[in-house]
């Protein structure tokens, strides 16, 4: 039988020390002497408690936020820079996010379109040179300029499908330079309209096709491609 002394005491609010994976309570003060568990780590901040593995607030698992990187895959020769397999599968995105299916589908047809009207305009400004060489001649290397670069878009669209970050930054900077055509060609044209609108709405097409590419979720995608390369 115990005896009164040996009556144990009610606890008192504080007086045991916090055990690992609880909150300490306000105002809470450990007792003198008391050494913490190895591997206690007190909140940094009041009503602020983490624990390992906890994600922080405010943030999002899984969703990296914009970081740009220069590319390391760069071509090193010719054939790096040419598709694989040529143009057969030209039109085949297997395996593509939603983002990055509907850029490469803009890069593509609109390359292909300025192929062609690229080619309809050369015989026009063939035609110019009878009446205004100066004109004619400057149209003509602007023209030249847009055929490559419309044939640029097609190429590096199908290694950017392949995955390849290098051509992603080239399409970017293609579409700078589509930009500058389109002041270029507006300037030569002296103002006229004629194809002034389409050339604009081209370069919108070309802006939309760039955000998709640097999305979150395609460069997620283009995380995951290099890290099975």
């Amino acid at each position: 039988m115990s005896t009164p002394d040996e009556a144990p005491q009610p606890q008192q609010p504080g007086s045991q020390p916090p055990q690992p994976g609880n909150v300490p309570p306000a105002g809470y003060q450990p007792p003198q002497g008391y050494q913490p568990p190895q591997g206690y780590q007190p909140p940094s901040q009041p009503g602020q408690y983490s624990q390992p593995g906890q994600t922080p607030p405010g943030s999002r698992p899984g969703q990296p936020g914009f970081h740009f990187e220069m590319p390391t895959d760069g071509p090193r020769n010719f054939n790096d820079v040419m598709p694989q397999g040529g143009f057969s599968g030209m039109f085949k995105t297997q395996g593509l996010p939603t983002e990055l299916k509907v850029s490469y589908f803009i890069w593509v047809i609109s390359g292909l379109l300025g192929l062609l009207f690229g080619l309809i305009g050369f015989f026009a400004i063939i035609a110019l040179f009878a009446f205004a060489p100066g004109v004619a001649g400057i149209l003509l290397i602007i023209l030249i300029l847009t055929l490559a670069v419309a044939a640029a878009q097609v190429v590096l669209a199908m290694k950017m499908k392949e995955g390849k970050e290098w051509a992603r930054l080239a399409l970017t900077v293609v579409a700078g330079i589509s930009l500058l055509l389109t002041i270029f060609s507006a300037a030569s044209a002296g103002g006229s309209s004629t194809g002034l609108g389409s050339n604009w709405f081209g370069f919108l097409v070309s802006a939309v096709a760039v955000v998709l590419m640097w999305l979150p979720n395609s460069q997620l995608w283009f995380k995951a491609v290099k890290g099975h390369a």
